[in-house]
C-alpha cells in the first residue's frame, strides 16, 4: 500500500505540472499567435515566457507531490526531480536542431529545480525546513 501512495504522490505532482504547462501553452499560443513560430523557431518572447511558466509548473508539481507524500515527501520530490530529469533530457534529444540549444539546456537545468523548489516549499509549510 505503502508504494501504491508513493507512485500516485508522484503520478499527482506531474499530472499538475504537465496539465499546467498544456493549459498555459494553450493559452500563451491563443493570446499571442506571433510568438509560437508556426513557420519557423519561437520568438524570443515565447521562449522566455515558457521557461518562466515551466519553472512554475514544476514548482507546483514539486509542491503537490510534497503534500501527497505520506512519508518522506523530500525522498519523492528528489524521485519526481529525476523522473522529469530524465523526460526533460529525452525531449531535448528529440528537438535537437529545432529549438536553440540554450533553450533545451534551460529546460533541462530549471524543470527538475522547480521540482525541488516547490517541495522545499511544501516542506517549509509543513516546519520540516
Amino acid at each position: 500500500m505503502v508504494i501504491l501512495h508513493a507512485f500516485l504522490a508522484l503520478l499527482a505532482g506531474f499530472a499538475v505540472m504537465a496539465l499546467m504547462v498544456i493549459a498555459l501553452t494553450a493559452l500563451l499560443t491563443r493570446l499571442v499567435p506571433s510568438w509560437t513560430g508556426a513557420q519557423g523557431k519561437p520568438q524570443p518572447g515565447y521562449v522566455f515566457v515558457n521557461l518562466g511558466y515551466s519553472f512554475l509548473a514544476a514548482a507546483a508539481g514539486g509542491y503537490v507531490t510534497a503534500w501527497a507524500a505520506v512519508s518522506n515527501p523530500l525522498v519523492h520530490v528528489l524521485a519526481l526531480g529525476i523522473v522529469v530529469l530524465a523526460l526533460a533530457a529525452l525531449s531535448a534529444l528529440q528537438s535537437r536542431g529545432k529549438q536553440p540549444i540554450w533553450y533545451l539546456l534551460s529546460l533541462l537545468a530549471l524543470s527538475p529545480l522547480g521540482v525541488l523548489a516547490g517541495g522545499l516549499v511544501r516542506l517549509r509549510v509543513l516546519g520540516i525546513l
